[in-house]
């Protein structure tokens, strides 16, 4: 049982951070194409939204650009309760309607949109 199993989104939590350990180069890309969508507003709204609660359910885990990635999904995940309906928005979507809603879940899940498209793309090669 985890920190964060009494959480609505605990299943999509479990499934981020075993996604980058174990496609860590695939969440660095990933990780680094979302960077400039909007990122700064909100990284801002999403880290005091969720800051508490993520640092006791992540404060182990390593940093490395990967875990970056998976970490914001977390916070969107914590702090966002209908953030998960952004998992089913192609990338390209996304990042749009994260640039035009300003939506701190839609920019923080996108790294974890683009990373769930190449894992596909590459288990399917």
């Amino acid at each position: 049982m985890s920190a964060w199993s009494h959480l609505p989104n605990a299943a999509h939590i479990d499934r981020v951070i075993e996604s980058s350990n174990s496609y860590p180069e695939v969440w660095n890309v990933a990780y680094d194409s979302a960077w400039d969508a909007a990122w700064d507003a909100a990284w801002d709204a999403a880290w005091d939204a969720a800051r508490d609660a993520a640092y006791t359910a992540a404060r182990n885990a390593a940093w490395n650009a990967a875990w970056n990635a998976a970490w914001n999904a977390v916070l969107a995940f914590i702090a966002y309760d209908d953030a998960a309906n952004y998992l089913a928005m192609p990338s390209d979507q996304l990042k749009a309607w994260a640039i035009l809603s300003e939506n701190p879940a839609a920019i923080l899940l996108l790294p974890v949109v683009i990373a769930y498209e190449r894992i596909s793309e590459w288990e399917l090669a």
